[in-house]
């Protein structure tokens, strides 16, 4: 995966397009936001890697669709939105906007 690289807007290079794979997370880090990045049918999302009902990374659960399964409980999470789909989860994931440039990705994480 790529070493993150700011571009001084708050849009931070963190992997390429041949790096993701159709439903598989893969954890990347922007300062101290620890993000899972998820391919689905093309497009790219960016949610909090952490479920926000247990510490547990959703980056090692599983995509169906367009929702992630955390491995511990199996809260289950909208990508595109964050919104709570199954619980035991409550709380929203935050997400993060996703660009594409050529073969690049890029995730805008502001400082607040």
């Amino acid at each position: 995966m790529s070493e993150p690289k700011d571009q001084g807007d708050g849009w931070h290079l963190v992997a390429t397009t041949g790096e993701i794979e159709d439903d598989t997370p893969e954890q990347v880090r922007v300062g101290d936001a620890v993000i899972a990045l998820c391919k689905v049918n093309g497009t790219f999302y960016a949610v909090d890697d952490i479920c926000t009902h247990e510490f547990a990374c959703l980056s090692d659960g599983d995509i169906d669709g367009d929702e992630i399964e955390c491995p511990l409980h199996q809260a289950r999470f909208h990508l595109p939105t964050g919104e709570v789909r199954a619980a035991p989860a409550t709380e929203n994931l935050r997400t993060y906007p996703v660009k594409v440039t050529g073969d690049e990705i890029y995730v805008k994480v502001s400082k607040s």
